[in-house]
C-alpha cells in the first residue's frame, strides 16, 4: 500500500442537507486530521449516515463544501473522490470468488491482469485471508465476509475509508474482534478513515475523535477520554456511557477550582470544570456509586433495590432513592437482593454537572449504555 494514504484530510464547512421539509444534516462543520479514525456518533436519525454517504459522493449537500486533501470535491461523483467505502451489507457480488470480489474495482485502474491479482492477494494478506481466494461469499462467515469487504476497499489506496455501520450484522463477540482488527490495520496503514455506527462503546474502542451528532447538527467533538469525562450536555453525558441525570443545584463557589453543590438535601463540594447556566444535572455514572448497608462519609443516600440482574463480570441494579431513581453497576462480589434498603455512597471526584441539552427537560433520567444503540438501517 502507498504511504501517500497517510497524508489525507478531510474538511466539512457548515455542511446541510435537506430531504423535502426535513433537515437532516444542518450546518455541520468539522476537520478530520489525515491519519486518524474519526467516528460519527449518534441515535437514528441524527444525520450522521447521511453525512458519511455525502463524503463519499452518495449524496450531494443543500449547501455548504466538502475538502479531502485540500480540493473541493463537492460536487464531484464517487468515483472522482479517491474514497472507498466499507458498507454495512458487506456489498459482495454472491458470484464471484472472494478474490475476485477484492479485484472487482481494480478492474477500472490502469493495472494489467496480473498485477490486479497479484495486489487482490495482497489486500486478502492485510486481513488475514491468505488462501481464500477461490471461495465464494456463502462459504464465508460473517466475520469473514467484512474482512474481504475491507480488502476491497483497501487494494484501491483511497485518501479516505469510510465505514458505515461495518459490525452491526455481527454477533457481540465477533464484533469486539473485528473492531481491533479494524483498528489495528487502519493503525498500521496511516489511513484517514471516517467511522460511522450508533453503538457507543464500539466508537469509543476504535476512535481518535468521536463527533457526537444530535438531530443532525454536532452536540460535541471530542477523544473518548474527553467526551466522557466532560459532556458537554445531558444528551452527550447520557447518550456517551449511560449516566444517571439528576436535578441539583450549585450554590456557591470555595475557589476557582471548587463549587458547592446541593443534591437532594445534602451539600457537598465538587471540582469545577466550568459549569455554566442556572439548571444543572448531576450525571452520575452507574459504576460513580457505591452500595452499602449503612451511610457513609461521602455524600450517601437511602435507596431500595427494585431489581437485582447479575451478568457475570458484575452485577446491575435498579434503586428508587430519595434522589431519583438510579441505575447502579457493582463489582461481581458485591451481592444485594432486591426489595433491600441500602446506601448509595457518591464518588465525588467522578461526579460532573451540565446543563440540559436543548429542547430537554430538567427531569431525573436513567440510562444504561444499551439505552440509546437503536437499530439506524436506512435512516438519515
Amino acid at each position: 500500500m502507498r504511504p501517500e494514504t497517510a497524508i489525507a484530510q478531510v474538511r466539512l464547512e457548515n455542511v446541510s442537507k435537506q430531504f423535502g421539509s426535513i433537515l437532516a444534516v444542518d450546518d455541520v462543520s468539522v476537520d478530520i486530521a489525515r491519519g486518524n479514525l474519526v467516528t460519527l456518533l449518534g441515535p437514528s436519525g441524527c444525520g450522521k449516515t447521511t453525512t458519511l454517504r455525502m463524503i463519499a459522493g452518495l449524496e450531494l449537500p443543500t449547501s455548504g463544501r466538502i475538502l479531502i486533501a485540500g480540493k473541493d470535491v463537492t460536487l464531484l461523483p464517487p468515483n472522482e473522490r479517491d474514497v472507498s467505502m466499507v458498507f454495512q451489507s458487506y456489498a459482495l457480488f454472491p458470484h464471484m470468488t472472494v478474490l475476485e470480489n477484492v479485484g472487482y474495482g481494480l478492474a477500472a485502474s490502469d493495472l494489467n491482469l496480473k498485477a490486479q491479482i497479484a495486489k487482490a492477494r495482497e489486500g486478502l494478506h492485510l486481513v488475514g485471508l491468505d488462501g481464500y481466494d477461490d471461495r465464494l461469499p456463502s462459504e464465508l462467515s460473517g466475520g469473514q465476509q467484512q474482512r474481504v469487504a475491507c480488502a476491497r476497499a483497501l487494494v484501491l489506496e483511497p485518501q479516505v475509508l469510510l465505514f458505515d455501520e461495518p459490525l452491526s450484522n455481527l454477533d457481540a463477540k465477533l464484533r469486539r474482534r473485528m473492531r481491533e482488527d479494524i483498528r489495528e490495520l487502519q493503525l498500521s496503514l496511516g489511513l484517514t478513515s471516517v467511522y460511522v455506527t450508533h453503538d457507543q462503546e464500539e466508537a469509543l474502542a476504535v476512535s481518535d475523535l468521536i463527533i457526537v451528532m444530535n438531530k443532525g447538527r454536532v452536540a460535541q467533538v471530542g477523544t473518548p477520554l474527553e467526551l466522557y469525562g466532560r459532556p458537554r450536555d445531558s444528551f452527550v453525558a447520557d447518550f456517551i456511557g449511560g449516566a444517571n441525570l439528576i436535578p441539583c443545584e450549585i450554590v456557591g463557589r470555595i475557589s476557582d477550582k471548587q463549587i458547592t453543590v446541593r443534591l437532594g438535601t445534602k451539600i457537598f463540594i465538587l471540582t469545577d470544570r466550568g459549569y455554566t447556566g442556572e439548571e444543572s444535572l448531576l450525571v452520575l455514572r452507574p459504576g460513580s456509586v457505591t452500595m452499602a448497608m449503612k451511610p457513609g462519609q461521602e455524600p450517601s443516600f437511602a435507596a431500595t433495590i427494585r431489581k437485582a440482574t447479575y451478568l457475570g463480570s458484575h452485577w446491575e441494579f435498579t434503586l428508587d432513592s430519595e434522589i431519583g431513581t438510579i441505575f447502579a453497576t457493582q463489582p461481581a462480589d458485591r451481592r444485594f437482593a432486591a426489595g433491600k434498603t441500602v446506601f448509595l455512597h457518591l464518588k465525588i471526584d467522578e461526579l460532573t454537572i451540565v446543563a440540559p441539552a436543548d429542547g430537554s427537560e430538567i427531569s431525573s433520567s436513567v440510562a444504561t449504555s444499551k439505552a440509546a444503540t437503536a437499530a439506524e438501517a436506512g435512516s438519515p
